[in-house]
């Protein structure tokens, strides 16, 4: 059973006297352990599709299944219940909380969840110190760098071991060091826990740990299994942008 797939899915807006095809039929599916890397230039629909795969956008067309279930059967409360135990959402800004700790913040999704603080707190610092920051544990956003709030998020989007990870431009804040240790530790969860891993990007580097490699043209699908290299689908994303 694929942790994520998606089946001839459509998302389209209203643009002035235009409608806008920002995902067009994009059939995908994703099998545990397993780590894809979708390209594209701004505005190209990534950000769209991965909303849509978190069920915090619903399609105009399709269907979305997480763990086997469609997105669309669920009641609100269930579908909360799923994002919670079932996601992990790696946005492109933090939305961390303002003058609460890193190890509080990290520990959210645990607190969400019925877990104690005292029993949250190590395993958000065992994230946190995955992420390089043990040494800022008792650190405030408003004490950390752009790119410290970006690994506090990253770190409590993983602290409940996730079956899906959905990570929109994770390494967009981060220096080249930082970006591809979050890389590699993505394909290291994927592996070693068994998580999908859908990554939207634009680092190249994604490419060498991703297991297949997407992008996204005018809302439609391009896959390296359809014949693309990598380095075709990132001329290809150059080309767009």
């Amino acid at each position: 059973m694929n942790a994520l797939q998606l089946t001839e899915v459509a998302k389209r807006y209203a643009d002035a006297d235009e409608v806008v095809r920002a995902v067009d039929g994009v059939s995908l599916g994703i099998e545990p352990g397993k780590t894809i890397a979708l390209y594209g230039p701004s505005g190209s629909g990534k950000t769209t599709l991965l909303l849509l795969s978190a069920g915090l956008l619903a399609p105009d067309a399709g269907t979305v299944a997480v763990a086997g279930t469609d997105l669309a059967s669920l009641n609100t409360n269930r579908l909360i219940d799923l994002q919670r135990k079932t996601i992990g959402f790696i946005y492109q800004s933090p939305h961390l909380l303002s003058g609460v700790p890193a190890v509080e913040n990290a520990a959210v999704k645990l607190l969400a969840d019925g877990r104690s603080l005292r029993s949250a707190r190590p395993v958000a610092c065992d994230w946190l110190e995955r992420v390089g920051l043990a040494h800022r544990l008792r650190h405030t956003p408003e004490q950390l760098s752009g790119g410290e709030r970006q690994r506090v998020a990253i770190a409590r989007a993983l602290a409940n071991d996730p079956q899906l990870i959905l990570a929109d431009e994770p390494t967009g804040n981060l220096d080249s060091q930082r970006g591809r240790e979050l890389l590699e530790l993505l394909a290291e969860i994927a592996r070693e826990n068994g998580a999908a891993v859908l990554l939207a990007t634009h680092d190249p580097r994604a490419a060498d740990i991703a297991d297949e490699v997407f992008a996204l043209r005018d809302g439609k699908l391009l896959a390296g299994s359809d014949g693309a290299a990598p380095a075709d689908l990132l001329e290809s994303q150059q080309h767009l942008g």
